[in-house]
């Protein structure tokens, strides 16, 4: 075979390689069950070390107020004409 024919050959297999579509499942799925990792509420979170608000671990009194005053600040007509 000559060198343009390898070549050709060899992208048409790179090109039908990358078309193929490959099953992606960890193991045996159970049909009809979420199998990712379960969800906490929010409020049973480490704040981020990084915010100026803090709540409480586990308080959802107090994690339901930040949010109310993160959303405020967010708010545009209270951030410019308050």
């Amino acid at each position: 075979m000559s060198r343009p024919g390898l070549c050709a050959g060899l992208a048409v297999a790179f090109v039908l390689a990358g078309c193929m579509e490959v099953e992606q499942t960890a193991a045996a799925p159970k049909q009809g069950r979420y199998q990712g990792k379960p969800d906490t509420q929010p409020w049973a979170n480490e704040p981020v070390a990084h915010e100026r608000a803090r709540w409480t671990k586990g308080d959802r009194g107090s994690w339901e107020t930040q949010i109310k005053t993160r959303q405020l600040a967010q708010h545009e007509y209270m951030r410019i004409y308050q």
